[in-house]
């Protein structure tokens, strides 16, 4: 493999270190790729920065201890980690930054339509109307679409090959879920009163 002469040679084994400068220094790598990343890390982009046979997650355990006590954390969410601010300090950020309030702001309704395409994805609009009753308008996808936490699937088998839609990585982050087995189960719903026995 030629190397790239625009990118330094990145010392990962750091020999010339003792041994606790070495894993504080695998740390704060880490620690800087999760913070110029505005999207999760996923386990293979974060061990290119590190020694070989390092464990990745040891080091996320020992950044994530560092960090108590911060306005900010490591988080695994969508098959990666990413820092994030700590949701005590959200009103503090929006005050100083003039942000408007960036919570999702969906409709009891576009939310039922987003847990249906999460539990039955990838799933046509007519596999919607299957499950509502009704039909399930574009607008309503559209706005889904646009917040980005829906994306188009594989188009249907079936005739005229309809479109599917499936969740996104935004969708996960949005719902702080790791992957898609982090949703909560039936039994889970209906306990929680939010599903019919």
């Amino acid at each position: 493999m030629a190397k790239d002469h625009n990118e330094p040679d990145l010392d990962r084994e750091l020999d010339d270190l003792p041994p606790d400068l070495r894993w504080r220094e695998w740390m704060r790598r880490i620690e800087a790729v999760l913070f110029a990343s505005a999207s999760p890390v996923p386990r293979e982009d974060l061990v290119r920065v590190v020694g070989q046979g390092v464990s990745v997650d040891l080091l996320i355990d020992d950044l994530a201890a560092d960090l108590e006590g911060r306005s900010f954390e490591v988080a695994k969410v969508s098959g990666g980690w990413m820092l994030r601010t700590r949701p005590a300090y959200a009103a503090a950020i929006r005050t100083a930054a003039d942000v408007g309030d960036q919570d999702l702001d969906l409709r009891e309704y576009d939310v039922a339509v987003l847990a249906a395409i999460a539990y039955h994805q990838p799933i046509t609009r007519d596999g919607l109307k299957d499950i509502f009753g009704k039909e399930i308008s574009r607008d309503l996808i559209g706005r889904l679409h646009a917040r980005g936490l829906i994306g188009t699937g594989p188009r249907s088998p079936r005739r005229g090959a309809p479109y599917t839609y499936v969740t996104t990585e935004k969708f996960l982050i949005a719902f702080d879920l790791e992957s898609l087995q982090d949703l909560p189960d039936r039994e889970q719903l209906t306990d929680a009163g939010l599903a019919a026995e």
